[in-house]
Parts: C-alpha cells; sequence; structure tokens
C-alpha cells in the first residue's frame, strides 16, 4: 500500500490555491440561501446518480434518471436492474446529508449500510463484505483475499482518521484504496463515489460529481495509482471539487453566476473555441452543464490577468 506524506507530490500548487480560495469564499458566505441551496442539493443528487451509474454501465438518460427518482416512473425498454441502480443510488446519497452531519468519522457500519442501499435488490450479499475471491479484468493487481478484507478496511478507515494532508488528497486516497481493497462482491465504484463525497462533506465541501465523460481517464488514473502514482486521480478529484465550488459559488450570481463561454467570449480577447479549449485543459474555471461550457466574469478575468 502507498505511503502518502507530502501534500506537494499529490496535488498541483495551483489546483490547491484555486480549490481553498473558493472554499474559503464558499465558507464567508454561509448559510446559503435555503430555497436555492435545496435546489442545488437537487440537482447534485440527480446528476451524481446519472454519472456514477452510467460509468458503470447503467444506459438510463440523464432525463429518465430524473424521471425515476422523481416521479417513480419506469422507463420503456430499460431493465429492472437499471431502476434499482438508480433508486438505489438517490437512496444513498439521501443519506450523505445525515451520515456528513455526524461528528463520528466514517466507520463499517456506515460503509456497509451505503452499500446495502445501493445494491438493495440487486445483490444477494448486499450490505456484507464479500466473503469470495474476485478478479478484475485489466487490473495492475487483483484484490486481497476475501478473508483481509475486514481488517484492511479497518486500517483504511483508521488511516483516513490520522492523516494530516490536505482533504482532498485524503479523499483521493479513500477513494483509490476502497477500489482497490474491492471490500464487496459488486457495487464498489459506486459506494467508493458516495464515500469520497461523505468524507469531502464532512469537511464542509459541496458533493462532487464525476461525469461519464471521463471514464476513461478515471479508470487509467485509478490503475496509475495502483502502480504508486496517486497524483493524476488526486487532480481529477481536486478539480471536480473546484467545479462543485464554482457551481454552489453561482448561487449569489453576480460576478459568480455562470454564462455560456459563447456569451462571455463577446466581452474578452479570446474567441469561444479558445476559451472551450483552456477549460477542457483546467485552465480556465469553467463547468459543463449538458454539454454547454459554462464560466463566471471572474474566472475569465482572473484568466486574462494571469496571462
Amino acid at each position: 500500500m502507498m505511503k502518502i506524506t507530502d501534500t506537494d507530490t499529490f496535488m498541483d500548487e495551483n489546483l490547491i490555491k484555486r480549490l481553498d480560495e473558493k472554499k474559503k469564499l464558499l465558507d464567508s458566505r454561509r448559510p446559503l440561501p435555503a430555497d436555492a441551496l435545496k435546489r442545488l442539493q437537487n440537482d447534485m443528487r440527480i446528476i451524481h446518480t446519472y454519472n456514477s451509474n452510467a460509468i458503470e454501465g447503467n444506459t438510463l438518460s440523464l432525463q429518465e434518471t430524473k424521471l425515476v427518482l422523481e416521479e417513480g416512473m419506469t422507463i420503456g425498454g430499460k431493465s429492472i436492474l437499471e431502476h434499482l441502480e438508480v433508486s438505489g443510488n438517490g437512496k444513498a446519497f439521501d443519506l450523505l446529508e445525515d451520515m456528513a452531519k455526524n461528528p463520528i468519522p466514517i466507520t463499517h457500519a456506515g460503509v456497509l449500510t451505503l452499500h446495502d442501499l445501493v445494491t438493495w435488490g440487486i445483490l444477494k450479499d448486499h450490505g456484507i463484505y464479500r466473503t469470495t475471491n474476485v478478479m478484475i479484468t485489466g487490473a495492475v493487481k487483483n484484490p486481497p483475499d476475501f478473508s483481509e478484507v475486514p481488517i484492511l478496511m479497518g486500517g483504511m478507515l483508521d488511516k483516513v482518521k490520522k492523516m494530516k494532508n490536505h482533504d482532498v488528497i485524503i479523499a483521493a486516497y479513500l477513494h483509490h484504496r476502497f477500489v482497490e481493497i474491492h471490500p464487496f462482491s459488486d457495487g464498489n465504484g459506486r459506494v467508493a463515489r458516495l464515500l469520497t463525497n461523505l468524507y469531502l462533506m464532512k469537511k464542509g465541501y459541496p458533493p462532487i460529481v464525476l461525469n461519464k465523460e471521463d471514464r476513461m481517464r478515471y479508470y487509467d488514473f485509478l490503475r496509475k495509482a495502483d502502480m504508486g502514482n496517486l497524483k493524476p486521480f488526486t487532480s481529477m478529484i481536486a478539480k471536480a471539487v473546484i467545479e462543485s465550488l464554482t457551481i454552489y459559488l453561482s448561487i449569489f450570481g453576480g460576478e459568480d453566476e455562470l454564462i455560456p463561454l459563447k456569451e462571455l467570449a463577446k466581452d474578452s480577447p479570446y474567441s469561444q473555441d479558445y476559451l472551450s479549449l483552456r477549460a477542457r485543459q483546467g485552465k480556465l474555471d469553467a463547468v459543463k452543464i449538458g454539454r454547454v461550457w459554462h464560466s463566471t466574469k471572474k474566472a475569465l478575468a482572473e484568466y486574462v490577468n494571469d496571462k
């Protein structure tokens, strides 16, 4: 198992600076407007559930996921399994807010509860650590023997409590170490993404979304972490946190209002295509909503001033 000692080794300093500035600004504006916060949390619930399931191969669209979660609708042509994956992930996400308010660190019971909700009606061993060995196609190494899972999970949870690194580095470590142990027969990826959010929410961050479009990079970065290089995966988590903080700050409008790059480009020295490129590269703070990149007047001004 890798050792984590130095913040600079595992996350770019510029990412740390951007992330901490946004977190400090959001904290200064608490409490957030209740109605806007409720709408945003519901949106994040839908978007997280859709993307987390899609990463694992669920074919329900974002709109179909929304209908299942909000209306309890059955979508024609889609399997019962896919519907159960949506409802289970949605219920687990709903529980995160209450779990995040509990000052007690993440426990075995919390992990098992999330898995129980995610896989209820899908797996016979829902909410139970695996009792057989498994192999993962394409993995750098196979998960440990099932008999070691409880001890390894306990060691991971204890290490997370003691680590003194940046919160985002710890969240990335938690996510990777969890999938490395692979404590369940199935559903490990979904639970890992929920656990990452639980840890971040306990530290005062908004929930994050790992997008299905980044699925191949996500798996590639996890493989790199298996080989001892956690930095690419930590950067991915950090960028997702920055994006989420940007979305939450947009509640307040003004210079933090999210505006399509097409509109922002009109009052800037750069074209929409160039700004879109810099957004994809992570050089311009931006959020992709649907298929359209959005940023803020503040982010654009900071980018121009830094050039």
